[in-house]
């Protein structure tokens, strides 16, 4: 079977040329973290100027996984 209605390069680079990838929004919180918009800051924990999540919760937490799974 032959190909009947081929495009040429430059035509799908033509076509391709809409899928770029666009670069991610970034915000500055009051501490000056910088962060996705809409999503809390991974760093402090914070959302909106409120803490959200207790990280030094969390980061104690992984270091007790993390001394169970070595020893």
């Amino acid at each position: 079977m032959t190909v009947r209605m081929r495009h040429t390069r430059s035509h799908t680079k033509n076509r391709r040329s809409h899928h770029k990838l666009a670069k991610p929004a970034l915000s500055k919180d009051s501490s000056g973290n910088v962060h996705l918009r809409h999503r809390l800051s991974k760093i402090t924990g914070t959302y909106r100027g409120r803490k959200v999540v207790d990280l030094s919760a969390k980061i104690e937490k992984l270091e007790k996984k993390v001394k169970k799974v070595s020893k």
